[in-house]
């Protein structure tokens, strides 16, 4: 195709494009190298170490590439993620590559332009996940087969074959790039006298060989992966929430250019039927990807359908997003005028891009957890990705003071926790406990593989342990529970120390155990349960005036509460009368140990009068039989002892 923009080089739009690349790319560097890895990127720094053609939950590809960023030097985040921004950066330039044969090269400009302002496609390289080879590879082998069946080269035809290969070893939603190619080639008319090409059977020969790595892995492990998608995964019931989908991604995409790429697919669709052989590829491409997860929305994974995974289908998408722009800008001039028009279509790069940087600072934000918490206050910013530094150096502390010489395993209750441990290079003796976000993340079988579960602890008896709960992920039943198996495989467990970042909103708890029993036994000491209570009155922000009655409940499953004290703006009021009956709270909360059962009722009498009108912070301070403190239900109250004026 003959170019008419031979000097687009030397125009605003290359200008564009080289600005939002060096933001987006220094965005990208910058966060690299101040976020912590995330509970996915250290599960793959994790399997690097263990190289295999396939995981229980993806083929090699992710983990492959984190290895050979880690082993440039000693790991750390930014290594692990240095090839992904490498392909995440290259993005821009596959979809300028893509669409050049297809369009002119100013609008292969804009629409290489058009991908930095798709946030989620902009942001895509900041984190070492299986999304960035997936779209890389997915671009190529869309490329590569649009070249072939333009020129039918051998050149082109294998190394659409190699693309689908490799595409294939990064992630099962791969698939729907084949399916997307055989839909084409089998109801698309002027495509379908391709299967009587032998160069097509040989790339679809090379193709098959990407699949080598899932049917080994299944084969051998009881189809653990493909039931881990098919079956696990996904709840398989409807949803509500599902159909909520269009809207969620029209706002993940910002709604002008989700409307942009509506209104391509009609461009597509009426460019197929003409006989544009590319258009219609890239209709089967787009319109297969995004159909699936529309269709699956409500039936499956709503957090993994809602969010990234329909990136795929928006890539070919952007390659005649241009033309569908040009043809909002003349719609809207002739309905308006050229200025009003000129807005209407600078809107949408512009408040596109503006998502992708919000995206980077929605994400980035956990690397200053401190400074943003005294503005927007606790419990509010994600911490996947933040204070993981700190836990280290704290658990190294912990091992040199409670260990001295002895050489311990280190045991937690989730598998992230554990591969932190690993990363920050403690110990590579650590072991996670069978719960269930191993099993709902598909790595439990992973696990097992590696005898890193609760199983592989059976090797390691009468060693000592220093067992790490992340308290700040954990309800105090989870929590119970975790307690409980792992005082079944101990001698004696006890809390020996606590770490608490960014005000609670991230907290640890450590235990030592003298000796790892090779069998579950019943416990003869107790087990250091957390303590439970409730505050029945009062509730948050009630009003109190005179003298009221404060009472609620508590227990400590095996070791028993001594006391509760009543806490008022940080002050200690009083000791409460603890020991009423109350056996509906044995009923209730299950409680089976605790020596006080069923005497767990406290109450105590306050003057609100002794106190300053206005809020005040009640809460109650749990003494148990061991003497250990915790500061419970802390809540606002109102005092009002007399009229306000």
């Amino acid at each position: 195709m003959s170019d008419p923009n031979a000097q687009v080089l030397n125009q605003p739009v290359f200008k564009l494009l080289a600005s939002a690349f060096i933001i987006v790319l220094l965005l990208k560097l910058f966060f690299a190298a101040a976020l912590d890895l995330y509970s996915d990127e250290v599960f793959y720094w994790q399997a690097s170490a263990y190289p295999a053609l396939a995981y229980s939950d993806l083929p090699f590809m992710t983990s492959f590439l984190v290895g050979i960023g880690s082993s440039l030097k000693a790991a750390n985040p930014f290594t692990v993620r240095l090839l992904f921004i490498l392909l995440g950066s290259l993005l821009p330039f596959l979809i300028y590559w893509l669409a050049l044969p297809i369009t002119n090269r100013q609008q292969a400009l804009e629409a290489a332009i058009l991908s930095l302002c798709l946030p989620l496609a902009g942001f895509l390289g900041l984190l070492a996940v299986p999304d960035v080879p997936l779209l890389v590879f997915g671009i190529l082998s869309i490329g590569f087969f649009d070249r072939a069946l333009r020129n039918n080269d051998l050149g082109f035809w294998v190394a659409t074959g190699v693309c689908v290969a490799l595409g294939l070893s990064t992630h099962y939603r791969f698939f729907l790039y084949p399916v997307a190619a055989i839909l084409f080639l089998s109801f698309y008319a002027p495509a379908r006298s391709q299967f009587r090409n032998p160069k097509l059977w040989l790339a679809m020969i090379i193709a098959s060989i990407g699949l080598t790595p899932i049917f080994w892995f299944n084969m051998n492990n009881e189809l653990s992966s493909a039931g881990f998608y098919f079956v696990d995964r996904h709840p398989w019931e409807f949803e509500l929430a599902g159909l909520l989908h269009v809207f969620k991604q029209a706002g993940l995409s910002t709604p002008p250019l989700y409307a942009v790429f509506l209104f391509t697919i009609f461009i597509l669709y009426k460019k197929s039927k003409e006989g544009n052989l590319s258009a219609a590829l890239l209709f089967s491409m787009a319109v297969t990807n995004l159909s699936v997860y529309l269709v699956l929305a409500p039936w499956t994974d709503a957090t993994s359908t809602s969010i990234h995974w329909p990136l795929s289908g928006y890539m070919p998408l952007l390659v005649f997003s241009p033309l569908a722009i040009r043809e909002t800008y003349s719609w809207a001039e002739t309905k308006w005028n050229n200025l009003v028009a000129t807005r209407i279509i600078a809107a949408i790069p512009v408040i596109g891009f503006t998502g992708t940087v919000i995206v980077f600072l929605g994400v980035g934000s956990q690397a200053f957890q401190l400074p943003l918490q005294s503005i927007v206050g606790t419990g509010v910013l994600s911490n996947k990705m933040a204070g993981w530094d700190e836990f280290a150096a704290h658990t190294k502390s912990v091992l040199i003071a409670q260990f001295e010489s002895d050489s311990p395993i280190i045991v937690t209750d989730n598998y992230y926790t554990a591969a932190q441990v690993e990363f920050a290079r403690i110990s590579q003796e650590v072991y996670t406990l069978d719960r269930d976000k191993a099993v709902r993340d598909g790595r439990i079988t992973q696990y097992e593989l590696w005898n890193k579960d609760e199983a592989g602890m059976e090797f390691q008896s009468d060693r000592p342990v220093l067992y790490i709960n992340e308290d700040s992920t954990l309800t105090v039943s989870d929590k119970h529970d975790l307690l409980a198996l792992m005082c079944r495989r101990v001698d004696q467990l006890n809390l020996v120390d606590e770490l608490s970042l960014y005000n609670g909103d991230k907290a640890f708890s450590f235990y030592r155990a003298n000796r790892l029993i090779s069998e579950a036994s019943n416990r003869a000491q107790p087990c250091p349960f957390p303590p439970r209570a409730w505050i029945d009155f009062p509730a948050e922000n009630d009003v109190l005036s005179g003298v009221v009655n404060v009472s609620g409940w508590a227990y400590n499953e095996d070791i028993g509460i001594d006391s509760v004290e009543l806490i008022i703006d940080g002050a200690v009021v009083g000791r409460t009368n603890y020991g009423m009956s109350r056996p509906d709270v044995v009923t209730a909360m299950d409680i089976r140990t605790d020596p006080n059962a069923p005497s767990l009722g406290f109450n105590i009498e306050v003057d609100s009068s002794t106190i300053a009108n206005g809020r005040a912070e009640l809460a109650i301070e749990l003494i148990n039989r061991q003497g250990n403190r915790t500061r419970y239900g802390q809540r606002l109250i109102r005092i009002l002892n007399e009229r306000e004026f």
